[in-house]
């Protein structure tokens, strides 16, 4: 991996093409843009056969993208003992057909407090991540699995959060969703360069470079009110200082994916793309 970042859209680019359509069109679609990513998003359910993921892997090779799948939404690490399997269900469902596509991180939604205290619920998630894990490690599957930052103080997924469950369980990653950090508080903060790096050196702190050279990020605008997110929006239509966050990500030398989930994906995917390379050529030159 070059000590960069790549850019790319969280589902299909909106403007692929129905034919082909589906997960190779999509991958097609994202090299005409000039982008190097994408994350499948198969958020209500995984319904990949194997013929298809591997249809999916092979036109992701051949066009040079690098693949990331978005688990269902429906898992919930601290959910009830009735509906705990479910969820794990859901999890090893993604990440055995994610990496049979070729998808080398698995982006899933951490789950709820539901009232608890932080740290019990932390207790559970963590036991029951490993566990997933190890099932999938079993198998010979070498997905790095990626819990979320969530963009509601109700619930679990905290930077913090999120970072120690990649301290304490091998092979889990943080995915951090700055625009959700943004909005958790609903009081306009984390939304500065210097609130950026600090979010960065932690990383660094508690993961070393495997937590910068290897970073997976989601982005967009975003509308919050006092309990956190209510929806994406394009980064021009929303506060976030975008430019900000690029240059700390440059000036940390982070490297990995910059996935966009703003509702017309490529159109921000190409202006954080244009944007970071611009940073980025003015920080070698000086």
């Amino acid at each position: 991996m070059t000590h960069e970042l790549i850019f790319g859209t969280v589902g299909a680019p909106s403007s692929t093409s129905p034919k082909p359509g589906g997960s190779s069109g999509a991958i097609a679609r994202i090299k005409e843009l000039k982008l190097g990513a994408l994350e499948l998003g198969w958020v209500q359910s995984v319904v990949a056969t194997d013929k298809t993921c591997a249809a999916i892997k092979a036109a992701a090779e051949e066009q040079g993208i690098a693949l990331s799948v978005h688990a269902p939404y429906f898992i919930n690490l601290n959910a009830d003992g009735k509906q705990w399997p479910a969820s794990r269900e859901r999890l090893i469902k993604a990440a055995r057909a994610g990496f049979k596509a070729g998808a080398t991180d698995i982006i899933f939604h951490p789950g709820t407090y539901f009232g608890q205290p932080p740290d019990q619920v932390y207790r559970v998630a963590r036991g029951r991540l490993a566990g997933v894990v190890a099932e999938l490690r079993a198998e010979g599957n070498l997905a790095t699995l990626r819990p979320e930052t969530m963009g509601k103080s109700a619930l679990f997924g905290t930077l913090e959060e999120t970072i120690q469950l990649s301290r304490d369980v091998e092979g889990v990653l943080p995915c951090i969703d700055f625009a959700h950090l943004h909005a958790r508080r609903g009081d306009g903060s984390f939304n500065s360069y210097d609130e950026f790096t600090t979010a960065l050196r932690r990383v660094a702190a508690g993961l070393g470079q495997r937590g910068l050279r290897h970073v997976h990020l989601h982005m967009s605008g975003i509308e919050y009110g006092a309990k956190g997110e209510r929806n994406h929006l394009m980064l021009k239509e929303a506060d976030i200082k975008y430019r900000d966050l690029l240059r700390a990500l440059i000036d940390i030398g982070a490297a990995g994916r910059v996935m966009v989930e703003s509702p017309d994906q490529e159109v921000d995917a190409l202006l954080l793309q244009k944007t970071y390379r611009r940073l980025l050529s003015k920080k070698r030159a000086a």
